[in-house]
């Protein structure tokens, strides 16, 4: 039974309830001085302690999507480096390999062409060698004749660290929320292509650049578009494409949309932060290399490069976020620019978590569409 697996759940809640109910029945036995009673109530209680926070563990898995797997809890992922060793002697045909085909969780369509499609998708980076997992959102529109001709704009989703690009999907509702907005009229229909920043698992990268390490800045600006476009009809010229993210995700997707304008034209993100963070899920990231170090600081490039000719988004809540008075600074700091145009939704209050996300996910999805073009 998978991590995310209803019956693990319900297992470990179960197992929860019969210790609890045994501690109290069993109690009054265990109510002696002998080392036998004094070890059984420690054994009961510790059972039931860690029973609990098990159950608690795996529905807050379930609900933030923070694993996937139990390989993935544990860190012994081993699926991206069978994938490398496949398409290094050539037989993967592209760097973008479709792995399967389903429905848009929530949309009731038999066809494509009525209700889209999601493709799970193994990306392979042509410059960096990072191969990585991605779900793509096709909107109806792409499958229709009347629009076989035409490009679409696409939207680099990014989940936070450590994040699952399935909760994306199916959590944050990405395909879904973007097929109602464009059936309303408020949004264009767009490609979204929905994936973890962590390219490199189980390290968290910060969509750097780490010397000797993985190129992670250079396969989000250059192997990621090329791989899309070798296999969709995503829109090639400057304009095209945009990012989303949140969290972590929200700091690569500003980050890159600065750092790369003439790729991405817009970059949203959700309760970002706005600097690269050292701590033991990163490591050293720049390896004494201080220029790599400030671009990483988007405050600093702000300060001391000319600003990007680029659309920036970001959210906060003034209750609940920590990242309200950095954000506040921070669209200051984009005002005083020439070029840069900064974007923000502020909530009265809200946490860090999915459900402050799915009331942001709707106004940026229009906010993004709005700034990238169709062809």
């Amino acid at each position: 039974m998978g991590l995310t697996s209803n019956k693990v759940l319900v297992l470990a809640i179960l197992i929860a309830v019969v210790l609890f109910v045994g501690t109290v029945w069993l109690w009054p036995r265990l109510a002696r001085r002998n080392w036998r009673a004094v070890g059984g109530r420690v054994g009961l209680l510790l059972s039931t302690q860690v029973a609990l926070f098990a159950s608690v563990g795996l529905a807050a898995n379930q609900a933030f999507g923070f694993y996937a797997s139990w390989a993935d809890l544990f860190g012994k992922e081993t699926e991206q480096g069978v994938v490398i060793d496949h398409s290094a002697h050539g037989s993967s045909g592209g760097p973008l390999q479709v792995v399967s085909t389903s429905d848009v969780p929530g949309v009731r369509a038999s066809r494509p062409e009525i209700g889209g499609q999601i493709q799970k998708v193994d990306i392979v980076g042509r410059t960096t060698h990072i191969v990585t997992p991605a779900y793509v959102y096709l909107p109806p529109e792409y499958f229709q004749p009347q629009y076989r001709t035409r490009t679409f704009p696409t939207a680099v989703v990014l989940t936070g660290y450590p994040g699952t690009a399935r909760s994306l999907v199916d959590k944050l509702n990405y395909p879904s929320t973007s097929q109602r907005l464009t059936k309303d009229g408020r949004m264009q229909p767009m490609i979204l292509v929905m994936m973890r920043p962590t390219v490199a698992p189980p390290r968290d990268t910060e969509c750097v650049n780490v010397p000797g390490g993985p190129q992670a800045e250079t396969f989000f600006a250059k192997d990621l578009p090329d791989a899309v476009l070798s296999h969709y009809r995503a829109g090639k010229r400057p304009g095209s494409w945009g990012l989303i993210g949140d969290s972590t995700g929200g700091y690569c997707a500003l980050k890159l949309a600065m750092h790369h304008p003439y790729v991405y034209a817009a970059g949203a993100g959700l309760s970002p932060y706005y600097k690269a963070p050292i701590d033991p899920t990163t490591g050293d990231l720049f390896h004494g290399d201080k220029k790599l170090q400030n671009r990483a600081d988007l405050f600093w490039m702000l300060q001391h490069e000319e600003a990007p000719d680029t659309s920036l988004l970001v959210t906060s809540s003034k209750v609940g976020e920590h990242n309200y008075q950095a954000t506040t600074r921070f669209i200051e700091r984009v005002q005083a620019t020439d070029l840069t145009r900064i974007s923000s939704i502020i909530l009265e209050s809200g946490g860090h978590n999915f459900n402050t996300w799915r009331r942001e996910i709707p106004p940026t999805l229009q906010w993004i569409s709005g700034r990238l073009t169709d062809r």
